[in-house]
């Protein structure tokens, strides 16, 4: 007997799997000697699903060959097949080669099966001796395979102190039935009126692929007190219909929505992304943290493979072992987020609000405004941040020396380095203490002093406070850059956060929390996440930050919060985009009671009008 060894060489479906077989294949005699190219040329096939090629190389073929090949792919639903040819022991005119199959089966993933080939040699040519145990060693004639499958529970989302923010419940599903419209205009309208549905969105949902006149497609969910206060309105208007359903549901509609996200059905995208364990239908997470920790949350599926027996008798022949999902655990807080909720109730414009602990860096309450719109403002949208920033730029002029009560002046314009620069409706203070310049956001007042600072005291105040620090807070969020200024102009417009200066909401807020508590800590969302970075503010500058911050409140342009008691903080007016006047984002950042937060409304206009009103709402709950 001659053995002829062939290991760790895979048979794929390509040219390339071939080349690199024939390039790894170690054999001990000749290769005439047993039947390595039929082996090969046969596992081939197989990869590929030509099984009617299977047909040419097997001795007296069963005439269900083929479909007995069609019906184990299709029974166990197998995306891919490759194999790992072993060896090859050949035996006067008969000759064993085995292999190792590895099926991707899916919702469930790889099965491996060690099995063998059979030849027999006539006419000077090898051909396969082909029974049902090609499929697996324990079939026989007859035998069906089968397969089940389980997933596991889905685990929670859980807030700072460790309790669910996520429970099942039950949700009406808003449709239509395309054959049953007699007015898409008149759909559309209604479905943007009661609920801020994008028409657009009803357009790609009737026009999808595949979607037949009688289908319910699937438009919006919505909780089953929404869904009393709007059924009125939608239910007479032909081709609109409802049905409910379990769903995963937050403490209360719209809560922390853009950051825990939402469930629904797999897309074909995403069931690309996610792997072979998942399948059509599969509930998963589309946005959010619930998107981002999709399989930490899932777990894996469970179950069998199974062989029936033309008696009823049922063989389990592999398992997959699933594994449960695993408990996010988040920093929110659901007083502060509920706060944060209410505080941004019927603002109009694009808005975001987000609370961090001053202490620790972590993040209590993040929410954003349109809830129909993708975009989480508070962690991804990146803006000027106007005048908040002159929190940084009193900073460094405070670790400069200079006072709280220094003497400055405010005049209505002043120039630097070329550019002209004025305050907000011309006011002006003439000579007064630095307290009030900043009480007041004297732009003037401090594109002057920035001009005096010595070389990059700017730039290293801003890191102090995490400009251009990276870190990971558990969803995407670029942070803050602060480029370093070209000339005197650009320092004069970085100093009043204009220019190229950029930051999120979120960093924002952890701005406000390092002037509370002295030391910038990198904002976290995740209770597990290892401690970002962190920075601590320069020697004996706190205290008169305090003061400075304060005064914005009592009697600075945050006087419309001077009823809040101890709320500290800066207002912001940021000019950005064309036109005559520039169009600004209105800001307020402060801290209260051991939390820093920023409140940004896009587009609003004048921070101490705009983004103080919100801000007083949210601190005053704050006890």
């Amino acid at each position: 007997m001659r053995h002829v060894s062939w290991r760790g060489c895979r048979v794929g479906v390509s040219a390339a799997a071939a080349l690199l077989l024939a390039a790894c294949i170690s054999v001990r005699g000749r290769p005439a000697e047993g039947p390595l190219d039929e082996a090969h040329a046969y596992l081939q096939a197989w990869a590929k699903g030509d099984f009617a090629a299977l047909r040419l190389a097997v001795a007296e073929p069963p005439a269900s060959l083929e479909e007995q090949h069609q019906r184990f792919r299709d029974e166990l639903r197998i995306l891919s097949s490759r194999f790992e040819l072993g060896r090859v022991e050949r035996e006067a005119e008969s000759a064993v080669a085995t292999f190792r199959a590895i099926h991707v089966l899916r919702g469930l993933g790889e099965w491996e099966v060690d099995g063998t080939l059979r030849f027999v040699r006539r006419e000077g040519r090898w051909w396969v001796r082909w029974t049902p145990a090609v499929l697996h060693p324990e079939a026989h004639e007859g035998d069906r395979f089968s397969r089940t499958r389980t997933r596991p529970e889905r685990a929670a989302l859980l807030d700072g102190s460790g309790q669910p923010l996520t429970h099942q419940g039950e949700v009406i599903t808003l449709g239509v039935e395309p054959r049953r419209i007699q007015n898409r205009a008149a759909v559309a309208s209604a479905l943007q009126a009661q609920l801020g549905v994008d028409p657009a969105r009803l357009e790609k949902a009737l026009n999808a692929p595949g979607v037949a006149p009688e289908h319910f497609v699937p438009i919006i969910d919505v909780r089953p007190e929404r869904y009393q206060r709007v059924r009125p309105a939608l239910a007479p208007v032909p081709g609109i219909f409802f049905r409910r359903k379990s769903a995963r549901l937050s403490p209360a509609e719209g809560f922390a929505a853009h950051t825990l996200g939402r469930v629904g059905e797999v897309t074909a995208e995403l069931l690309a992304q996610l792997g072979p364990t998942y399948q059509p239908g599969d509930t998963v997470g589309l946005s959010g943290l619930e998107l981002a920790y999709e399989p930490w949350l899932a777990g894996s599926p469970s179950g069998e493979v199974r062989l029936t027996r033309p008696s009823g008798e049922v063989r389990v022949i592999h398992r997959f072992e699933g594994t449960p999902g695993t408990p996010l655990h988040t920093t929110l807080h659901p007083e502060v987020q509920s706060a944060a909720e209410a505080a941004l109730e019927g603002v109009a414009w694009p808005a975001a609000l987000v609370a961090v602990d001053t202490d620790t860096g972590a993040i209590l309450a993040i929410a954003s405004r349109p809830l129909e719109q993708p975009l989480n403002r508070a962690l991804t949208g990146r803006y000027p941040p106007g005048s908040t920033f002159k929190v940084v730029t009193a900073e460094a002029l405070l670790a400069a020396g200079m006072g709280a009560d220094a003497p400055v002046s405010c005049p209505p314009g002043a120039t630097v380095g070329g550019k002209p620069f004025r305050n907000f409706e011309g006011e002006a203070l003439g000579d007064t203490r630095l307290r009030l310049a900043f009480a007041h956001s004297c732009n003037t007042t401090f594109v002057m002093l920035a001009a005096g600072l010595g070389e990059d005291a700017l730039g290293a105040a801003a890191r102090r406070f995490g400009f251009d620090v990276k870190y990971r807070v558990g969803l995407p969020s670029p942070g803050a850059s602060f480029p370093g200024p070209r000339d005197e102009a650009e320092q004069a417009a970085a100093a009043i956060g204009q220019g190229r200066v950029l930051a999120t909401p979120l960093h924002m807020a952890s701005v406000a929390a390092a002037a509370e508590s002295g030391r910038w800590r990198a904002p976290s969302l995740l209770a597990d996440l290892e401690d970002g970075p962190s920075a601590s503010l320069a020697a004996g500058t706190r205290a008169p930050l305090h003061a400075l911050m304060r005064a914005v409140v009592t009697e600075g342009t945050g006087r419309a919060a001077s009823g809040v008691a101890g709320l500290a903080g800066k207002t912001g007016t940021a000019e950005f985009g064309s036109g005559t006047p520039l169009p600004t984002h209105a800001w307020f950042i402060g801290f209260r009671n051991g939390i820093g937060f920023a409140v940004l409304v896009e587009g609003g206009g004048v921070g101490g009008r705009v983004a103080v009103p919100i801000a007083a709402r949210f601190a005053a709950a704050l006890e």
